[in-house]
């Protein structure tokens, strides 16, 4: 993915959160998605050792729209969001922290 979607780089209005300072984790889950509730507490904690990187957990069954637009297929998806806003990375399924912080390495 070159980090475009079609609306552009993907900001607090298309989100309804806002981004962190410096990267956003995007999580994108399913009401009884098992993985998906390790993957929340995975990426808070993230967040939380990690200053300026917001944690955002977007429910997929009612963001559809935003869903087949970025083309999510599973849950739990993971985008790594640079401070503008653009994907700089994406992973499917529960991530390890290791794996999150080297991606956040990529996006700051």
């Amino acid at each position: 993915m070159d980090g475009q979607t079609r609306g552009g780089p993907l900001d607090a209005a298309r989100l309804g959160a806002e981004l962190g300072e410096r990267a956003t984790l995007v999580q994108f889950s399913s009401a009884f998605c098992q993985p998906c509730r390790a993957t929340r507490r995975t990426l808070g904690e993230v967040a939380r050792m990690v200053d300026g990187v917001a944690h955002v957990e977007i429910d997929a069954e009612a963001h559809l729209t935003l869903v087949r637009e970025l083309g999510i297929s599973r849950t739990p998806t993971v985008l790594v969001l640079d401070a503008a806003g653009r994907i700089v990375r994406r992973a499917v399924g529960q991530p390890r922290t290791v794996d999150v912080v080297a991606a956040l390495g990529q996006a700051m």
